[in-house]
């Protein structure tokens, strides 16, 4: 089959013939029908994870048919239309016995831990587990931003910030996942501010409910609520400063090669404020999100700004280390 591939962290991105995957016992072989390009692939592709195996096929938001089902799979057969969160539970640890699935001490994650899904096929573990079932209403076109961006956001706007009616909410970094937070915190009723250095992403935030924009956070001030989408030092101490005493600081974005930033401590005991974490979203819990969709609530499929081939993939994905790389939406592959 047809696959992205890189041999190295950093080096020469191709399209090449490799072997199809491999089904686990727990498992299933998806027909990728639609993926998303995203930041995070950039990330891995640049070794900020070390731990990718070499060489990897990138790609972690999907959506397809199920092609093939592990003898263990008993929730699942050939033919169902399938979305799956990026982060794939074991379903055993004590995380995962919890509901936390997105937390899994054993998980493991396409392109990530395994091949990905910039590819024709790609493997998925404990489908019993992770797996989960598009309704009819959602093409997979935009299921395939909900994997990681979308869901990623849901979670962190509705059960991690708690986010409700009249709460002032403010969003850094308005890519796809900011994006998806703007508009699924203006669904619940909040005011929300996009802060973003390019005119494009603030002029598409707009488009997807936010109230008002600006370009630097210095704008911004008495926030209930401040997520950190983008994943950098400045903007996270940028959404630390904006918040009201006692408000609640959402860290979403990847931090990469900066993992590890100073934080201004000091400020978050005197000011009382909240550092959350948030990463992913467990399937489970995705019927609530997915119902949204359905019934026009919120709209992902506003968020899908092009369709690419497999063939355009490497060039786009070795530029989205390009400052303002990805404005203004998400961009699928259609394997």
């Amino acid at each position: 089959m047809r696959a992205v591939v890189y041999d190295d962290f950093g080096g020469p991105l191709s399209v090449r013939d490799v072997d199809p995957p491999v089904c686990a016992p727990h498992g299933v072989v998806v027909d990728v029908a639609a993926t998303g390009l995203c930041r995070s692939d950039w990330h891995g592709w640049m070794g900020h994870d070390p731990d990718i195996p070499l060489p990897n096929v990138p790609g972690h938001e999907l959506a397809g048919r199920v092609v093939e089902v592990g003898a263990q799979v008993r929730r699942w057969r050939v033919g169902q239309r399938v979305t799956v969160p990026f982060v794939c539970a074991c379903g055993e640890c004590e995380p995962c016995r919890r509901g936390d699935q997105q937390v899994c001490l054993r998980q493991t994650q396409p392109g990530f831990t395994h091949a990905g899904s910039f590819a024709e096929r790609v493997a998925l573990d404990h489908a019993d587990v992770n797996l989960v079932e598009l309704p009819d209403a959602v093409d997979f076109d935009t299921a395939a931003a909900l994997g990681c961006r979308f869901a990623t956001a849901y979670r962190a706007v509705v059960q991690v910030a708690a986010v409700s009616a009249g709460d002032r909410v403010a969003v850094h970094g308005c890519g796809g996942v900011g994006l998806s937070a703007v508009m699924i915190a203006v669904a619940r009723g909040a005011v929300v501010i996009g802060v973003d250095p390019s005119a494009a992403s603030r002029e598409m935030a707009l488009t997807v409910g936010a109230h008002t924009v600006c370009s630097t956070a210095e704008e911004v001030a008495d926030m209930d609520v401040s997520i950190d989408a983008f994943g950098a030092a400045q903007t996270m101490r940028a959404s630390l400063r904006c918040l009201r005493p006692r408000g609640r600081h959402i860290q979403v974005g990847l931090l990469g090669a900066d993992s590890n930033p100073q934080v201004p401590m000091a400020e978050v005991v005197a000011r009382e404020l909240q550092v959350l974490g948030s990463h992913g979203m467990a399937a489970h819990t995705y019927p609530a999100m997915l119902a949204e969709i359905a019934d026009g609530r919120l709209a992902p499929a506003s968020l899908v700004r092009e369709i690419i081939t497999l063939a355009e993939v490497p060039a786009r994905l070795a530029d989205l280390g390009r400052p303002g790389a990805g404005a203004g939406g998400v961009t699928v592959i259609r394997p």
